[in-house]
C-alpha cells in the first residue's frame, strides 16, 4: 500500500471521528465517571458506532490502519495533536492480544475499544471505552480474544517504560 492510500485512508478515519472526537474534547480524563459518560453518549450498539468499527477493521485488514508492529502489536498514529480533526488529541490505533508496551498518561487516555475475535477485554474492561487519569500508568492488555483500540491522547502526550518511582 502506498503513502497515498495510508493518508487518504486516516483521513477518512479521522472524518467519521468527527461526532466521537467533540465527546472527548468535552471530558475531563481526570473525571472517576469519564468512561461512564462515554459510554453513555456512544455506545457501540448504535449504527454510528458500528459503521466506525467497520471502518476500522476495514483499515487494519487493509493495510492502511495498524500497518507497523512491534512485539506482537500492530500500531499506527493515526493524527498528531495539532491535527485539526482531533486536535488537542492525538489519535492512535492498536490491533492487539495479550500485553503490549508499559506506559504512562501525563494527561490521560481515551481508549475505544472494538472486539475482533473471541471475548475480549482491555485491562479487564469489556469492549466500548476505557479511560485513564492524568499520571497512570500501566501494561495494556487485551485478554480473551482480540481487539481493534482507537485511543486519543490530550496534547499527544504518552510515555513509555517502566513505572515511575
Amino acid at each position: 500500500m502506498d503513502r497515498e492510500q495510508i493518508l487518504a485512508g486516516r483521513e477518512r478515519l479521522v472524518a467519521a471521528l468527527a461526532p466521537v472526537v467533540e465527546h472527548v474534547r468535552a471530558i475531563d480524563p481526570s473525571e472517576p465517571n469519564a468512561a461512564s459518560v462515554l459510554t453513555e453518549r456512544l455506545p457501540l450498539d448504535t449504527p454510528a458506532m458500528v459503521a466506525l468499527a467497520t471502518l476500522v477493521r476495514d483499515g487494519v485488514e487493509a493495510g492502511w490502519l495498524c500497518e507497523k508492529e512491534a512485539g506482537g502489536v500492530r500500531f499506527s498514529r493515526v493524527a498528531k495533536a495539532d491535527h485539526p480533526g482531533t486536535a488537542p488529541h492525538s489519535l492512535d490505533a492498536v490491533h492487539m492480544a495479550g500485553p503490549g508496551p508499559g506506559h504512562e498518561h501525563p494527561q490521560g487516555e481515551f481508549d475505544l475499544c472494538f472486539a475482533v475475535e473471541g471475548a475480549p477485554t482491555f485491562d479487564g474492561q469489556p469492549p466500548g471505552w476505557v479511560v485513564y487519569p492524568p499520571g497512570s500508568w500501566h501494561v495494556p492488555t487485551v485478554a480473551g480474544g482480540t481487539m481493534d483500540i482507537l485511543y486519543f491522547l490530550p496534547d499527544g502526550a504518552i510515555r513509555f517504560g517502566p513505572k515511575a518511582g
